[in-house]
């Protein structure tokens, strides 16, 4: 009878080798994506990009790169991603696990009792309704991965943890990439308040000039009046740059994990970032861009789930295994009580209310919607790579202007100031315009040096670097 048993269950395993054999689920392939013009009005060949540069490398301060490695290590945002990754990996290998048999041990005992109504048995003859058992069992069951089914979902649940990966990358250089920028506008807003600062100083001397000028007869007292608002319009506008400047330590302190307070940093002047500023070719963006390859993944999980929906169509083929001890007596639970059950079977759907078909339609819309995803983070990262180099290329274009603008604006104070004071040829309207003029320019030409840092480590985040 055993025999018989296990040629059948031979027979059966033969039969899923047959099935297995007609394949189901198909092999991913790379989508094909439109990476052409990506980087706009750039046919650069060459491959060298700045992506593959580690962050302590880019970044020469010292306070800078202590502050990044300080996001690097307490940063909750990023220790969440991580979490996230742990949360995925324990799904993999659940994933793993189910190709493996399950198996439970049960032990238990029942005592159980039956009704005497109704029972007519002769005089003398004591019937004994109340009984126990006693039983302990090991069972067993496993599934065949005949069409892929497993398979599939184990693809799937490691693209879902690959992609947790990528988004924990991703975190990282937009992390590096936000201290950075912080820093740097920490920066210019220093150097802003030391300009206005040293400005009021020149208002508030200018204002003691224009009274002993007004003494002198060479001014009226419109020019006092004016010297004194344009003193007061510098001044106002300190505490608002002290404001924004708290505000920005205390949005680089959320990144640091830190509680409010001041940020140890170093000056504008000191701050220089490679000129040699190389953007590679379009299609390193799928190997550099963490977001990028976190779509794919995000495809790739999409593509195994419409596999895995294709498997639900053909039968299943389950082996069971029960074994154990099994007595109504404790003193006979060791002996002739042994017993077990063996059962392999094919499950076959046939009508299930159109469910399949419907897992199966769902399955790959949701995969044509992760590639329309995919192929939209490629663009969306192409636009960020073209904006970011274009940013700065106009930015050194300005430098140089700005420069020569503030020199020219410079030599324009002194004339008029010196007309001011030996001559009637002008008067104090063209000096407070002159000197209105270097002001807002002196502030342009800072944030003009901000937006030249700025640019490159917003092209270095576009280009996928900073987990390297």
């Amino acid at each position: 009878m055993i025999q018989t048993y296990k040629k059948q269950l031979f027979t059966l395993a033969i039969a899923a080798t047959v099935f297995a054999s007609c394949k189901v689920t198909k092999t991913y392939e790379n989508p094909s994506l439109k990476t052409a013009g990506l980087f706009r009005e750039q046919t650069a060949t060459d491959t060298t990009t700045m992506a593959n540069t580690p962050w302590k490398t880019l970044f020469a301060d010292p306070l800078l790169s202590g502050l990044i490695q300080e996001g690097l290590d307490q940063n909750l945002d990023l220790k969440n991603a991580l979490q996230n990754i742990v949360q995925a990996q324990a799904t993999l290998q659940q994933s793993k696990a189910a190709f493996l048999p399950s198996l439970t041990l049960d032990a238990n005992v029942t005592r159980s009792k039956q009704s005497e109504a109704g029972l007519n048995f002769p005089p003398g003859i004591n019937i004994n309704t109340l009984t126990n058992t006693f039983k302990a069992q090991l069972s067993t069951s496993w599934e065949a991965d005949i069409w892929g089914k497993l398979s599939s979902t184990k693809r799937s649940a490691l693209a879902a943890y690959f992609r947790t990966d990528a988004a924990k990358r991703a975190i990282q250089t937009q992390l590096i990439a936000d201290i950075a920028n912080n820093y740097y506008n920490l920066l210019a807003l220093d150097r802003q308040l030391e300009i206005t600062q040293e400005t009021l100083k020149s208002r508030i001397a200018g204002v003691e000039t224009m009274k002993t000028l007004k003494e002198g007869a060479v001014v009226n007292g419109a020019a006092v009046v004016q010297s004194e608002a344009s003193r007061y319009a510098t001044e106002v506008t300190i505490p608002d740059l002290k404001r924004t400047i708290r505000e920005t330590e205390n949005a680089l302190n959320i990144l640091l994990s830190r509680a409010p307070g001041p940020i140890n940093r170093s000056k504008l002047a000191d701050q220089s970032l490679s000129p040699d500023v190389k953007i590679g070719i379009p299609t390193q963006l799928l190997e550099n861009r963490p977001d990028v390859q976190g779509a794919e993944f995000a495809f790739r999980a999409a593509f195994e789930n419409t596999n895995l929906a294709r498997t639900y169509f053909y039968p299943s083929l389950t082996i069971t295994a029960a074994g154990g001890l099994s007595s109504l007596d404790i003193k006979d639970f060791f002996s002739k009580s042994i017993f077990y059950n063996l059962v392999g079977g094919l499950t076959q759907p046939i009508f299930n209310k159109g469910l399949n078909k419907q897992r199966l339609v769902t399955a790959k819309s949701a995969q044509e919607q992760a590639l329309n995803t995919f192929q939209k983070t490629l663009l969306m990262a192409g636009q960020e790579v073209s904006n970011a180099l274009y940013t700065y290329q106009t930015a050194v274009e300005k430098e140089e202007a700005r420069a020569k603008q503030i020199a020219a604006l410079e030599k324009s104070v002194n004339y008029t100031q010196e007309l001011l004071r030996y001559s009637s040829a002008t008067n104090y309207t063209d000096v407070l315009t002159s000197e209105q003029s270097l002001l807002a320019a002196q502030l342009s030409g800072v944030n003009d040096k901000l937006q030249k840092l700025q640019s490159v480590v917003n092209l270095y985040r576009a280009l996928g670097g900073g987990w390297k």
